[in-house]
């Protein structure tokens, strides 16, 4: 199995998501792949809509405020580096459950 590829940087932690816009699911996340955590949104990718839809997913997930969790590049792509702030590296991985 895969790793996340998953780092801490300036007190924040960094991770790698692709993500599956446009989902007839509900907001998921289908586990790994090449390193990224693969989530499906239900949101279509028009108008910011998909990145709003996964940092509310995400916060929730993570228990975290939305304000927390910012997308630090890929945001027209589906590949997409995520910071959070305020929690660790254990703490996301326990929270996320891979």
């Amino acid at each position: 199995m895969t790793e996340l590829n998953i780092r801490e940087e300036n007190g924040n932690t960094i991770l790698t998501v692709k993500i599956v816009p446009g989902s007839s699911s509900p907001d998921k996340i289908c586990g790994l792949l090449d390193g990224m955590l693969k989530i499906k949104i239900s949101a279509p990718p028009e108008k910011g809509k998909a990145n709003q839809c996964l940092v509310k997913f995400l916060a929730k997930t993570l228990g975290v405020n939305k304000n927390s969790i910012q997308i630090i590049s890929g945001q027209t792509n589906p590949i997409k580096q995520i910071q959070i702030s305020g929690t660790s590296i254990d703490s996301v991985i326990k929270k996320l459950n891979i």
